[in-house]
């Protein structure tokens, strides 16, 4: 039996996804909160196989309430109305194991839970192609220093390598900063690697 937590701030909602999910035959709801913050109680107390998540509820937000719970063997699957990019990429950061759309059909849900069990990840298409579709804001030459670095060269290797000077490599690295809106190299590095801009 597949035991599952909801946690939706929209009452009707909440009832709705639990008599749902409850016809199934191999889940159970064994508990449902309207917030992040009693979602993350629930899943401490009861130990479900998997919490679904709203995002958007108040007191703590599903995305906050997931980051929460990465450590926690609970399979997180977030369940929202948003397809937006920004939130998908901190669920991805958060390691949820799902991220659906409010307006899939029921029995989508039912099997995605399945395939989440299995150890699949499962992401709304929509937001895939978004995600992925996104351009890659640096040039040719920022992209190959910005690869070195993610060798773990340092700036003087970066310069003999590329056969320019340590002051033109620092100012690569800036501007790379600057387009990818990230403070350092770890940011960079890992914001190139979620989007798939990595080689």
């Amino acid at each position: 039996m597949i035991r599952i937590v909801i946690a939706e701030d929209q009452r009707m909602l909440l009832g709705a996804l639990g008599s749902l999910l409850s016809l199934e035959d191999d889940m159970e709801v064994v508990g449902k909160a309207a917030n992040g913050e009693e979602a993350i109680k629930l899943v401490k107390q009861l130990k479900p196989d998997v919490c679904i998540m709203d995002i958007e509820m108040p007191g703590k937000s599903g995305l906050e309430a997931a980051e929460e719970l990465k450590e926690n063997g609970c399979k997180v699957i977030i369940l929202t109305t948003f397809a937006r990019t920004g939130y998908f990429q901190r669920a991805l950061k958060a390691k949820v194991s799902g991220y659906l759309l409010k307006d899939s059909p029921s029995e989508e849900l039912a099997s995605s839970i399945r395939s989440i069990m299995k150890g699949r990840k499962i992401y709304a298409p929509e937001l895939m192609d978004d995600f992925y579709s996104e351009e890659n804001p640096l040039t040719e030459r920022e992209k190959e220093v910005l690869e070195l670095v993610a060798e773990g060269k340092n700036t003087k290797e970066i310069a003999e390598q590329l056969q320019i000077k340590n002051g033109t490599v620092r100012n690569y690295i800036s501007t790379i900063f600057e387009k990818l809106e990230v403070k350092n190299r770890i940011e960079a590095i890992s914001q190139s690697k979620e989007k798939g801009w990595f080689k």
